[in-house]
């Protein structure tokens, strides 16, 4: 037990200097390639659910969705990434750093409707599918409100 514990706190360790090792323009690269790629994906959802339903390319988007979802990428909003340049300017507003409490819930809600998504999806019910895709898209939607400066 004690070897678990002292291997995962080395791992922990280990993972927070790498990422404060990464460069400010390379974190926000990262988390708007993350987004990007989810984005991608959402569209493979609703393309599915709107036209002829393929279950299994529902699962592999559903299942890249979880992926970056878990991934941990809150820890790409590093100090420093609040303004600046990755693929395109950040529109990262500042309230991500300021209102923790309220990102939290946020991210804390897209990554329990993207878990649910991967579940339904599993299922190949199109019709709860789509009503999850709702559900998930809402989440985004709301971060978007919230902490997202508008084009």
């Amino acid at each position: 037990m004690k070897s678990k514990l002292l291997l995962a706190l080395l791992t922990i360790a280990v993972a927070g200097s790498a990422v404060a090792q990464v460069k400010p323009e390379d974190a926000i690269k990262y988390r708007q390639s993350g987004y990007a790629f989810m984005g991608w994906n959402m569209g493979r959802i609703k393309t599915n659910v709107e036209g002829q339903y393929n279950k299994d390319e529902v699962i592999k988007a559903a299942n890249a969705i979880q992926a970056i979802a878990n991934s941990g990428m809150g820890a790409l909003y590093l100090p420093g990434t609040d303004k600046g340049k990755g693929w395109e300017e950040t529109r990262a507003k500042p309230e991500i750093w300021t209102d923790k409490e309220k990102m939290g819930k946020v991210a804390t809600d897209f990554v329990r409707e993207a878990n649910e998504m991967a579940k339904v999806a599993a299922t190949g019910d199109a019709a709860a599918v789509k009503m999850q895709l709702g559900k998930l898209g809402g989440t985004c939607k709301g971060c978007h409100d919230d902490f997202k400066v508008k084009k």
